[in-house]
């Protein structure tokens, strides 16, 4: 019986690419929400894979990273 196994050779990169303010305030502390565009770059085996431009929202006061829920 032989054995197979895996290995995953991988890498994901993240750049900033702007911020803004966006409205509202952090649930936690109330403080400030700042709206963060990011370019996020996956590669596996040195290949470029899947290329993603994200908006991320983060509180300047407790640095927590926010989601957004729609209902």
């Amino acid at each position: 019986m032989s054995k197979m196994s895996l290995v995953f050779v991988g890498d994901s990169e993240e750049k900033e690419l702007g911020r803004q303010k966006a409205p509202g305030m952090c649930p936690y502390c109330e403080g400030k929400v700042t709206a963060m565009d990011v370019e996020s770059n996956f590669r596996c085996c040195f290949l470029p894979v899947c290329y993603k431009i994200k908006r991320k929202y983060i509180c300047t006061s407790c640095s927590k990273q926010l989601v957004l829920n729609s209902d």
